[in-house]
Parts: C-alpha cells; sequence; structure tokens
C-alpha cells in the first residue's frame, strides 16, 4: 500500500484534547466562518470558489457554521467503477469533498483512500494540487479487484487515530456496490461508532438497484442494540452523479451529520 499523506493536527491540538483549539461544533478560525478563507481558496483554486460557496450554505443551513472537522474521502476502485473514473465523475466528486473541506478544515487537505479487494493507496488532495489527481492517482494504482469495505475503513480509523485530531471526522464513503465481506463491514462500522466519525456513505448507480440493499441496512443498524450512536448515512447518487446539482448534493451529504454530532456528545464519544 502506498501512502503519500500523513494528516497532523492543528497547533495547540492533540490526541486526549489537551489543546486550547475550538471545541467541535463550535466557531474557530475567522469566528462562525469558513476554515479556509475565500481569498485563499480564490488564490490557490478559483474553479473551486463555487463548490466553496455552496458547502457553506449548506453548512449554515445545519446549523453547523464554524464547525471544525477533518474530511475524509473513500473511493471505490472495483472493476465496475472504471466508467466513473473515466468520465470524470469520481474527479468530480473528489473536488465537491474539497470545496466541504475548505469549510471545515483549516489545512484544507482531504485524505483519500482508495480501495478494492484491498486499500491500493491514501494520498492528499489539496487545494494547490487537486486538478486531475484522481485520474493519476487511479492510473498508477494498476489493477481494480472487487468490492470489500473492511481494510479501507481500517485505514481511515489507523490515520485517524494516528493524526491525534480530536475533532470530529466527516468520512464520505463512496462505491457503487455492497462489499464481499459484509459482516466485516458491519462489525467495523459497530466498532467505530465509539469514535467521533461519522461515515457518509455515497451511492454510484442504480438508486433503487439490489447493490445498495446492504448499505440501506448499515444505515438502520439499531442503537444502541448494535451502535453505540447512528454513526453512518445513505446517500444514493443515483446512475449520473453529476447531475445532481451541487447544491443538493451537499444538503444530502450533511442531512445526518447534525444529529449524529448531538448523539455523540451526549454519548461522551465527542467532548
Amino acid at each position: 500500500m502506498a501512502i503519500d499523506y500523513v494528516k497532523r493536527p492543528r497547533a495547540g491540538e492533540g490526541r486526549g484534547g489537551g489543546g486550547d483549539g475550538p471545541r467541535p461544533g463550535s466557531a474557530g478560525g475567522s469566528a462562525g466562518g469558513a476554515a479556509v478563507g475565500a481569498e485563499r481558496v480564490a488564490s490557490a483554486a478559483p474553479g473551486l470558489v463555487d463548490l466553496y460557496k455552496a458547502a457553506g450554505v449548506s453548512l449554515r443551513k445545519n446549523g453547523l457554521s464554524g464547525l471544525r472537522a477533518a474530511v475524509y474521502l473513500v473511493l471505490d476502485r472495483s472493476g465496475s467503477m472504471r466508467p466513473f473514473y473515466r468520465d470524470g465523475t469520481v474527479q468530480h466528486l473528489a473536488e465537491q469533498v474539497l470545496g466541504l473541506c475548505a469549510n471545515l478544515d483549516d489545512d484544507g487537505t482531504v485524505p483519500v483512500v482508495f480501495f478494492s479487494t484491498g486499500v491500493h493507496g491514501v494520498a492528499g488532495l489539496t487545494l494547490d494540487d487537486h486538478a486531475g489527481r484522481i485520474g493519476s492517482l487511479h492510473a498508477s494504482y494498476g489493477h481494480m479487484g472487487r468490492t470489500d469495505y473492511h481494510a479501507a475503513m481500517e485505514s481511515v480509523i489507523d490515520h485517524y487515530r494516528a493524526s491525534g485530531a480530536t475533532d470530529p471526522a466527516f468520512v464520505v464513503f463512496q462505491t457503487d456496490g455492497g462489499p464481499t465481506s459484509r459482516s466485516a463491514a458491519e462489525r467495523l462500522l459497530c466498532e467505530a461508532s465509539r469514535l467521533p466519525l461519522f461515515w457518509q456513505f455515497v451511492g454510484f448507480g442504480d438508486p433503487d438497484g439490489k447493490e445498495f440493499a446492504f448499505l440501506r441496512r448499515l444505515d438502520e443498524l439499531p442503537v444502541p442494540a448494535k451502535r453505540v450512536v447512528d454513526n453512518a448515512g445513505f446517500l444514493a447518487a443515483g446512475r449520473d452523479p453529476r447531475s445532481v446539482p451541487d447544491q443538493v448534493l451537499y444538503d444530502r451529504l450533511l442531512a445526518e451529520f447534525p444529529a449524529w454530532l448531538a448523539a455523540a456528545r451526549a454519548a461522551g464519544v465527542l467532548r
């Protein structure tokens, strides 16, 4: 597995919350505003300005202005995903996630985990280096295998723990089907409910297809019988995800995040 990026905590932040950084969900950086300023985004990534603004609107709608959170992106590299890489759909999702990240994380970097049967690599997507990056990384990893979630989920969990971060993490987990090992994915999601990680699954393909039955079941796993808190959501992006307007995509991505934040604080998962 190739890893070329390790996220580090911000100054004053460390594992266990000993720093003087903002409490998750409170204002940080500019009071009540985005983590990365609009001028910085416009200078480094002018093509992302509209996405950055749209993400900010959705955060405000959900009462999340000033929230600080790490943002992860997990990308499916199973063989059936080939058309979505070829036509730029995966690159477009990555840019949408980067626009969200610039609102939430002041380092403006999205750790991207590529997976199929196992994890192919983890790389950083940044404002300064995002154009065409998904396609070139994808090409460098070679063989595309089967769909299996658990190694990618473990990679995110390990990466987050190694970072020493205390802010929550919002994980966008993209796939076009259910995993080979469903029991392993379910077990990891339930175990991860004790961590400050929210998993937003995004399905590419037929929204009514049986491929997503497992993800819908994950989204409905009972609390507290299976999970400490409800730590996952599912969004069916359809056969042509790029046709979903950016504002609609962000609204749907963030729909369950505020409830998770409240539940995680009440359960002591977040401080």
